[in-house]
């Protein structure tokens, strides 16, 4: 099975779509999406086409395919107009026999590490840098931002097929590959 991991689309429809053209052009079964859905935040710009009614109902569309996690900018009333769960902090993920700790990034972070066993996946967004990186008894995986990466990287994506993490630009080019096992 293969999954996109994506984050901080900040309620860009322009890069919202570009998101799920990648996501359709992967073939993957499954959108993770790490938080920060509709709200640019009040450190962020505006980001290009911020029209977070488009990406409500392109996202509501896909409802079947996302697992969500709350950022730092998801917010009661976003519950109320997206039709899938992102209230929830993290969801751990069973992945070919890898374990994957999915939240933002906010709370649970290299920094404040969540109580996992050795040899899981720390994977979330929230700082806008891609990283792929294997730690003291850990990997940390972060796909970057779709729509304000920092650190004067493109916007980027992540895919996971057959134990194999790939951040990608929208023009497809491979920026980061690991092997998780």
């Amino acid at each position: 099975m293969k999954y996109m991991f994506a984050s901080d689309v900040h309620g860009s429809a322009f890069y919202c779509r570009k998101m799920l053209e990648a996501y359709r052009e992967e073939g993957a079964e499954r959108l993770v999406l790490l938080g920060d859905l509709l709200y640019h935040g009040p450190r962020n710009d505006l980001p290009k086409e911020y029209a977070p009614k488009e990406v409500i109902a392109m996202l509501n569309e896909m409802k079947n395919e996302i697992y969500a996690v709350r950022g730092n900018c998801e917010a009661e009333v976003d519950q109320m107009v997206l039709n899938f769960p992102v209230m929830a902090d993290y969801c751990i993920l069973a992945i070919d026999g890898l374990t994957f700790y999915a939240t933002h990034g906010h709370v649970y972070n290299e920094n404040n590490l969540p109580p996992f066993r050795e040899g899981d996946i720390l994977i979330h967004g929230h700082t806008h840098v891609l990283k792929a990186e294997q730690r003291e008894g850990y990997i940390l995986l972060n796909p970057g931002s779709v729509s304000i990466p920092k650190e004067g990287n493109p916007p980027t994506y992540a895919v996971l097929e057959d134990k194999v993490f790939t951040i990608k630009d929208f023009d497809g080019n491979i920026i980061k590959e690991m092997r998780l096992a």
